[in-house]
């Protein structure tokens, strides 16, 4: 037999069920503008009907239902939605990032402009011609040396330009490494408050979107992936659990950034195993400063991978990674950007990196020197290359020389005083290309003829360098090459602003799906207030029906015959 006072009971459940449906929609509309702000929702499920199963069960002319209650409070999320995301801000870091750093060498290296290198080139063999004219004339001799040096520091400029900003964003590296830590270490802090509080059977639903907002962060500096680890005790089924962070090389074993409550770091070192800062060092092994690898240190990799050894894993197209020397880290050495993403993996494309092989060794060419690869370290090898293919050819027309063998002469020229010319320019890179030290306008060798001061052969020859292909600079022009170097920035320029373009449009449209399944609706969560407040009060009535019932049996019914 049922209690009378069941109805009570059922329509007070339907009361607080109701009143927790309205505070969860107070608190929708709170956040409504709040970053990363899932909408939430009260799960609500009928409570075990009258009478229970059982053989002294009592017998009714039906199974009666006993009212409602919150099974949980729920937060409306796509998991399919924020993996596209994700995965859309990796890429979209990434050719953001390759832009910014592009677009300050051609910033730099812009063309045509009147004191770039190819301006300089041009003016310095226009000097050339008047001393071609009038030999012996002092003033346009010290024109060209004055156009010499012009061009000496053109290439000096930038060098000395393209290394400030390789420093800068050797120093943004460091910056992006500290942010990876600092977001690494905040969702191991909130993942030990889910596992404080998911066991006493709650859903820390704003601890969770926190917890996504920090992921989306980290998503944008390194690519990641995600799975989730149960707390345990009395959790809802539908509880997240714990979120372990995983950083996975291309075809390379996982390593955990993050498991429950522990963390790892990184830092990074540059091939000298130096952590990586905004000096270019110039005595750096490979000859530029290049990036090396990253430091991955925490007691967590150890436990999740105690027998890793570098040397039974195959090279893999991204990463090569060992246990280090230190038992509490790994060395993540970077090779082959083609399949990197994410901000920082685009500053170190820039920055540049030694490549490596599968047992951890740097690759060299033929003279020994590690192979650096890298937006910065590649232009500057060509500028480098440039100087010295043009310094050498033009020294050696300029400078007298003999076969030191035969002592047969390879070639003649003299100066205006009639000795035998030496070098005009001095150096070997871009960086310290220059005029010799001394050089006078007589020093100048535009004769090929001794005791000929007005013969202007020689001269003649070193002006025809302007045309003269040459065979180590992909058999053009010293101009055409630098031109060239030019034209393939802007194609990458292109290409890097197109890829950020479409990933930004993508990334767009993959936001606002992701909005309509997550964010806060106004129109909507109004609608449901009216639902809930309805309810509640239809709630309220039938408790006061089912009061004035029960008034009518306690104090409305008297004894028979009185």
């Amino acid at each position: 037999m049922r209690s009378t006072f069941m109805g009570l009971e059922a329509s007070k459940r339907g009361l607080y069920t109701q009143q927790s449906a309205l505070y969860t929609t107070g608190h929708n509309i709170s956040n409504a503008n709040t970053l990363g702000y899932s909408r939430q929702r009260v799960n609500m499920e009928t409570t075990p009907g009258f009478p229970g199963a059982g053989l002294n069960s009592g017998k009714t002319a039906g199974h009666i239902g006993t009212g409602v209650q919150a099974s949980s409070v729920q937060r409306i999320r796509d998991e399919f939605v924020d993996r596209q995301y994700r995965q859309e801000t990796n890429k979209l870091g990434y050719w953001q990032s390759t832009t910014q750093s592009i677009s300050q060498m051609e910033d730099v290296m812009s063309e045509p402009t009147e004191f770039g290198i190819n301006q300089a080139f041009t003016e310095f063999w226009k000097s050339m011609e008047d001393v071609v004219t009038n030999p012996k004339d002092t003033a346009a001799r010290q024109v060209m040396i004055s156009k010499g040096q012009s061009l000496a520091e053109s290439f000096n400029y930038m060098d000395t330009q393209l290394k400030q900003i390789q420093g800068n964003i050797g120093n943004e590296i460091n910056v992006v490494t500290s942010e990876v830590n600092s977001l690494l270490k905040q969702i191991a802090d909130i993942n030990k408050q889910v596992q404080a509080i998911e066991p006493n059977g709650y859903m820390p639903n704003d601890l969770y979107d926190a917890r996504d907002v920090l992921l989306d962060k980290l998503n944008d500096l390194i690519p990641v992936s995600i799975s989730f680890e149960k707390s345990g005790g009395n959790a809802l089924a539908i509880a997240e659990g714990s979120m372990t962070v995983t950083f996975k090389p291309v075809n390379g074993d996982p390593i955990i950034l993050v498991h429950s409550k522990n963390y790892a770091e990184l830092s990074t070192m540059d091939s000298k195993g130096k952590p990586v800062d905004g000096d270019v060092d110039e005595d750096d092994t490979a000859g530029y400063a290049s990036f090396s690898g990253i430091v991955v240190k925490g007691s967590i990799l150890k436990e999740e991978n105690p027998n890793y050894d570098a040397t039974t894993n195959p090279t893999v197209s991204k990463y090569l990674y060992k246990i280090d020397a230190n038992p509490t880290g790994k060395e993540v050495a970077y090779n082959q950007l083609e399949d990197s993403k994410g901000k920082l993996a685009a500053l170190i494309d820039a920055y540049g990196y030694v490549e490596k092989d599968s047992t951890g060794t740097v690759i060299v060419d033929g003279n020994g020197k590690p192979i650096v690869k890298g937006i910065y370290p590649e232009m500057l090898q060509k500028l480098d290359k440039l100087a010295s293919e043009f310094i050498n050819a033009f020294n050696g027309m300029h400078a007298y020389s003999e076969d030191p063998v035969t002592n047969a002469v390879i070639n003649q020229a003299y100066n205006l005083k009639g000795d035998k010319a030496g070098n005009f320019f001095d150096g070997t890179t871009a960086k310290n290309m220059k005029v010799l030290d001394g050089m006078k306008p007589e020093d100048i060798a535009a004769s090929n003829v001794l005791g000929e001061e007005g013969n202007n052969k020689n001269i003649l020859a070193l002006s025809a360098l302007q045309s003269a292909v040459q065979g180590n600079l992909q058999g053009g022009t010293f101009q055409s090459f630098y031109k060239s170097l030019i034209g393939e920035l802007g194609v990458k320029g292109q290409q890097a602003l197109t890829l950020e373009y479409n990933s930004t449009t993508l990334l767009l449209q993959i936001e606002n799906n992701r909005a309509s399944h997550n964010s806060v609706s106004l129109d909507e969560e109004m609608t449901n207030m009216i639902t809930f407040q309805q309810a509640y009060n239809a709630n309220a009535r039938m408790i006061t029906v089912i009061d004035e019932t029960l008034d009518k049996i306690i104090n409305g019914m008297g004894r028979a015959g009185l």
